[in-house]
């Protein structure tokens, strides 16, 4: 809907409290014993601000005017039946008085064109002066305008049959929906009695009748051509010259015993136009009679159950609160409660129950739709991944509270936090018995979300302004999906505490000090004061006692996290206070390899000053990790560490293996000159020689042909006994006496900004990986050809581990160089990883020979 044309309504006091609860006392008008509640996960604010010369219907100012017009619709309910009976042409006063309250529904129409309307399928008030005058003169506007013209006037331009001055007045009969809709709002009017509000109405309605068919029944005897043969003329000779009042009452005596069937017999039709009549009323009355009481009967049983509920249910907490003796306010938030919970289940809008009754993947698009861009806008999730983001806004729950109530009290446990749709809340603290307010808490705004991400008793009382939407999530929904997600949840922390530190005030100081001490016994803690290279946060956490080599995740420590992040100083202040500088987490990384991966070089500085040595860590996988980079400066610096270049990783792959399948003539030398062994085979039995040998490398074949076999070949296809025994991580890992402390775990590449891999579907996949990875290094067969030089033959290959080494086989086989691989379905292939054994390859755009 454009936002120009329409303003969203919230304004409602409690429902059937019209004038008695206001939702604020700064002038706000609206009540919900005349309105609707919003729909789920409108943005709107509590006051509504309509364009120039709009009233809003919801006014008390128009709704005095409606009430002060239901007087004269009750006076045209009288008189205009009399005046179509009785009255042949106008009189005074009747006629004056009647010109007068037409002038009155003359202004009401043309107030009607300045009266915003509620949009029924969005719930939103609609200012724009086309649009409203386009809907009234398309409903009820001819009706409106031909019940307000005068009689008079009806009469001198109607043809001469229709010139009856009784039967124009009949059209203003249609003034009488507004007494229905003003008995519609005294029913849900706790003010009144409900049982007298419907008999009165009942009654009415029967008091209406009788008078409209009296009215009717008189003018057929008072228009016959011969008046003593009719009904009245047979008992009450000369009766057009008897007193209005005897006529009257003689009318009134006729209808009401005939409609309630009782019948004296004293008053009968005699002509037969007037039997006529009667046939019809009484079967009229047949009718009336079983509709009034079959339609009473349902609503009483039916339609006025929830009603007779909800005033048990204030009854009952009245009386619970007068035996109680509870202060006057918790009274009002327990009257407040019930009354709006009446008002979302009895006015169709059951928002929750709906969606309840929805599919999981209709209910989870609803809800990011309706709320994903609220709670993107929250500052605690600034930041996290969206995929934790739509399972957060998936278990968030709407819930209404009216003004004035205690959404959550200081001290209490912290079950839920809440996040502001609409309206407005304060957040206050008890000091010694007098409550101060700390802040306003607006649209997009969130409260207790300390108390559950540190689970310690909520710091404030947050007490609704006025009527207000809010999201809820609970904190054992909320905290599976952080332990889920770990770097997900260190996000999260970390935007608390810098939005702690940004707000001011001695209160949020105190605050922040408390999560600071909390912060010192949660090793994710420190690495959130790590991660953001606050080292005064840091040093205060340390002075407090925390164990700066204990470990988190994986075993990282500390030391891991600040030498990756390069943080110099906090590096520093690890290590005087003790921190192990050759600490080894799960994978055998060790500080001073994070720092070198991160090219930290003033960080690895400081750790080889203070005793770091690579040879604590897995320095086959980190000479691994450098051949697989092509990063010849970063072996040597291996080296220079204290790394050993030529041990193999878990595999048994060396560096030698790696810089053969990357090509690196000046690696492989550098490596066979520090001793690596061209002969040693990894855990399939390939060997740096066999590689160069498959690969086609011939200078590589010519390099190992002037080098002596460093040791004897050991029988291919059998792995080592270290490994075997190594292969789960329950036995004891058994190594020769002369061999380094070296893990056997394999390290995987890290990525240090991945947040899916911290997840528990992120290490399946890790783990997924890591048997794919192996597989792949076992004889893949494929079959290419290549269709661009002529030749159909197709020829069977083993997969090389690189897409370049894949396009010099196209080479080989068909003299001259593709430039893509395609698949079957001509797909272009980027990545050996997506091959599997026994697929069809075709070579495509062919580069020369």
């Amino acid at each position: 809907m454009d936002n120009t044309q329409s303003r969203g309504f919230w304004g409602v006091s409690l429902c059937g409290h019209e004038d008695i609860r206001e939702l604020s006392r700064d002038g706000s008008h609206y009540s919900l014993a005349t309105g609707i509640l919003p729909s789920l996960g409108a943005r709107s604010h509590q006051r509504v601000h309509l364009r120039r010369f709009i009233i809003s219907p919801y006014d008390h100012r128009y709704r005095a005017w409606e009430n002060f017009l239901v007087i004269f619709v009750v006076y045209t309910a009288w008189v205009s039946p009399y005046e179509f009976g009785f009255l042949r042409k106008p009189t005074e006063p009747l006629s004056i008085i009647d010109n007068i309250v037409n002038g009155f529904f003359a202004i009401d129409i043309v107030l009607t064109f300045f009266v915003a309307y509620l949009d029924k399928s969005s719930y939103m008030l609609i200012d724009d002066r086309k649009r409203i005058a386009r809907r009234y003169t398309s409903t009820w506007f001819a009706f409106d305008v031909i019940s307000t013209i005068p009689s008079e006037l009806a009469r001198r331009i109607s043809p001469p049959p229709l010139r009856s001055y009784g039967l124009y007045n009949m059209l203003r009969l249609w003034r009488l929906r507004r007494v229905s809709a003003l008995f519609s709002r005294l029913e849900k009017n706790q003010r009144y009695n409900y049982f007298w509000v419907r008999c009165t109405k009942l009654a009415s309605v029967t008091i209406f009748i009788v008078h409209c068919v009296g009215c009717f029944y008189y003018l057929l005897a008072a228009r016959y051509h011969d008046p003593n043969k009719t009904w009245i003329g047979s008992s009450m000779s000369n009766f057009l010259n008897k007193s209005l009042w005897s006529r009257y009452v003689t009318t009134l005596y006729w209808s009401i015993t005939t409609l309630t069937t009782v019948g004296y017999g004293d008053l009968h039709p005699v002509n037969t136009r007037e039997m006529l009549f009667d046939i019809f009323y009484m079967l009229f009355n047949l009718g009336l009679t079983a509709y009034l009481i079959g339609n009473m009967t349902n609503m009483v049983v039916h339609g006025t159950r929830r009603t007779r509920e909800f005033r048990r249910a204030i009854l009952a907490a009245s009386r619970f609160s007068m035996r109680n003796q509870l202060p006057a306010r918790l009274e009002d938030q327990m009257l407040a409660h019930l009354c709006l919970k009446f008002r979302t289940d009895s006015e169709g809008l059951q928002q929750q129950k709906t969606l309840d009754s929805l599919p999981k993947a209709i209910r989870s698009s609803i809800s990011q739709y309706l709320f994903y861009s609220l709670a993107d806008k929250v500052y605690l999730f600034q930041g996290v991944s969206n995929d934790v983001l739509y399972q957060l806004v998936w278990c968030m729950e709407a819930e209404y509270f009216p003004p004035k109530e205690d959404v959550m009290l200081q001290n209490e446990a912290p079950m839920d936090f809440y996040i502001i749709v609409i309206g407005a809340m304060d957040m206050l603290i008890d000091r010694n018995g007098n409550e101060q307010v700390v802040k306003e808490l607006k649209s997009g705004d969130i409260c207790g979300e300390i108390g559950v991400i540190y689970s310690r008793p909520q710091f404030f009382t947050v007490r609704t302004k006025r009527l207000t939407q809010l999201l809820r999530l609970n904190r054992t929904t909320f905290n599976k999906i952080i332990q889920s997600n770990v770097e997900d949840g260190k996000i999260i922390k970390n935007n608390l505490i810098q939005h702690l530190k940004d707000q001011n005030g001695p209160i949020m100081e105190d605050i922040l000090s408390e999560i600071q001490g909390l912060l010192a016994h949660d090793i994710n803690g420190l690495e959130l004061a790590i991660k953001r290279g606050d080292d005064v946060l840091l040093s205060g956490l340390l002075r407090q006692g925390l164990d700066p080599n204990k470990a988190g995740n994986g075993e990282r420590t500390l030391l891991h996290i600040t030498a990756s992040n390069g943080n110099e100083d906090c590096v520093r202040l690890l290590l005087d206070h003790d921190a192990n500088p050759n600490s080894k987490d799960s994978d055998g990384n060790v500080p001073l390899w994070e720092a070198m991966l991160g090219n930290h070089q003033s960080v690895v500085k400081i750790l080889v000053d203070n005793g770091a040595d690579l040879s604590y860590g897995d320095a086959g996988q980190f000479s691994c990790i450098a051949a697989e980079q092509n990063n010849l400066n970063l072996l040597k610096e291996i080296d220079r560490l204290g790394g050993d270049v030529t041990a193999p990783r878990n595999d048994g792959t060396t560096a030698l293996h790696l810089a053969v399948s990357e090509d690196n003539l000046e690696m492989i030398e550098f490596l066979l000159d520090k001793g690596s062994d061209i002969d040693k085979p990894d855990i399939h039995g390939w060997t740096p020689r066999d590689l160069a040998e498959q690969q086609g490398h011939e200078h590589i074949k010519e390099l190992f042909k002037t080098r002596r076999k460093t040791s004897a070949t050991p029988v291919v296809g059998i792995p080592p006994l270290t490994h075997m025994l190594d292969q789960f991580s329950s036995n004891r890992t058994i190594r020769p006496a002369s061999e380094r402390d070296r893990t056997v775990a394999a390290r995987p590449m890290r990525r240090t900004k991945d947040y899916f891999q911290n997840s528990i579907f992120g290490a399946i996949s890790v783990v997924h990986s890591n048997v794919e990875r192996d597989r792949r290094k076992q004889c893949v067969r494929v079959t290419v050809s290549f269709p661009e030089t002529g030749e159909t033959a197709r020829k069977l290959v083993v997969l090389p581990e690189t897409l370049r080494e894949l396009l010099e086989v196209g080479l080989k086989k068909f003299g001259s160089l593709p430039k893509k691989v395609l698949n079957d379905a001509r797909a272009e292939i980027d990545t050996v990883e997506i091959i599997r054994d026994g697929d069809h390859l075709i070579f495509a755009g062919s580069g020369g020979s």
